[in-house]
């Protein structure tokens, strides 16, 4: 909900005149108020201060100032003179904003809570934010529901559980997926999130016009309705549809009664189908006046007389054939599987060396003992004759 101030840097003609009201955001933007700056101080967009709240002071961080604030006033429809308009104290200080942060974060474990106590009570109806004033002397419960809910022993109890003044406010699907977030099934983030701020009924009828499958899962959005974009290009439909004649669902010719399946608003064109056949001819606004005013006069004409559509897209060249393997066959691997096997088995194997018995040694022979040696072990190689240098 960020507005750009482009009258920021224009001249004022009469200081006098200049507007004494600021528009002020709360909760990261899902709720704004107007406060008269009674205190006359300069105040710059994204600066914390404080204002009255319930029997005590809130918080909030400035979004507008100067004439852009005029103008969104005469949007909402409030009154710059109203004397009941609430004023601006201070500017925030530290102490302020600790206090404010600190109670912050007990919202979410009061979301919880509250949640549970009204589940006890069973009630039919869903918590979907609590908002806490700055000094904690008031919240505020948004809730969903379908029909009235009696809530009267809920407030009792969560006054005496959570020790302050309790608000409830009832909100609709759309206003809570404004307050959630989140991003569209376009790509975007929520229009209810960003800039809508005014949300019209929207309708079946709506998809209807514009030639939409009324399929549910397709045309509703995050917060469970249909989705508000489905309004956005409607009036252009609107006004395209009204070249296409009227009262033409059916048309008689000699095949029998052709019946009217869609309208192609972008081609100009119109889908007839005869009885005992599925083909679809497609025919122009001109040709389906002349057919009906023939059957005004009581002329059957022969055929409809349909058009050919010709594609203006450019044919895609489908794929060739591509293996797993890449390039290669299997039967290449095989091939050279056998070559391989085939020059192994060419390969001339060494020849062995004919075995000879073992020479027989006398009992008193010792095989360690050689000539001029003396007996050594195992591990010992021979001693090498010293060389004198």
């Amino acid at each position: 909900m960020n507005v750009h101030d482009w009258l920021l840097n224009m001249p004022l003609a009469d200081i006098a005149d200049e507007c004494k009201v600021i528009e002020v955001s709360f909760n990261h933007g899902s709720r704004k108020d107007f406060y008269r700056n009674a205190t006359l101080q300069h105040f710059e967009k994204g600066d914390l201060i404080c204002v009255e709240g319930v029997s005590g002071f809130d918080l909030g961080e400035v979004s507008l100032t100067g004439e852009i604030v005029r103008l969104q006033m005469k949007k909402k429809e409030v009154d710059e003179a109203n004397p009941e308009m609430k004023k601006i104290l201070r500017r925030a200080s530290d102490r302020d904003i600790d206090t404010w942060r600190h109670t912050k974060t007990r919202e979410k474990d009061a979301l919880i809570r509250s949640r549970a106590i009204a589940k006890q009570l069973k009630l039919e109806m869903k918590l979907s934010e609590v908002e806490m004033q700055a000094d904690s002397r008031k919240a505020t419960f948004f809730y969903i529901a379908d029909g009235r809910v009696d809530f009267r022993e809920l407030i009792k109890i969560y006054a005496s559980e959570f020790k302050l003044k309790v608000e409830m406010r009832q909100i609709g699907a759309r206003q809570e997926s404004a307050k959630v977030g989140g991003i569209g099934s376009c790509g975007r983030e929520l229009c209810c999130a960003t800039w809508l701020s005014e949300f019209k009924s929207v309708n079946t009828t709506a998809a209807r016009y514009q030639n939409l499958s009324i399929n549910q899962t397709k045309l509703s959005g995050q917060c469970g309705r249909l989705k508000c974009c489905l309004n956005y290009e409607l009036d252009t439909y609107l006004d395209a549809l009204q070249h296409f004649p009227d009262n033409c669902d059916t048309i008689q010719v000699a095949k029998g009664n052709a019946s009217l399946i869609k309208k192609d608003i972008f081609k100009n064109l119109m889908w007839y189908v005869l009885p005992d056949t599925n083909k679809q001819y497609p025919l122009t606004i001109e040709r389906v006046r002349k057919i009906k005013s023939l059957n005004a006069q009581g002329v059957i004409p022969e055929e409809l007389e349909s058009v050919e559509i010709t594609s203006s897209k450019l044919k895609e060249a489908e794929p060739e054939f591509v293996e797993l393997v890449g390039q290669i066959s299997l039967r290449s691997l095989e091939k050279a599987d056998k070559k391989r096997k085939q020059k192994q088995q060419q390969k001339p194997q060494p020849k062995q060396r004919p075995q000879q018995p073992p020479q027989q040694r006398g009992p008193q022979q010792n095989p360690n003992r050689q000539q001029g040696n003396q007996p050594r072990g195992p591990n010992r190689p021979p001693q090498q004759p010293r060389r004198d240098k």
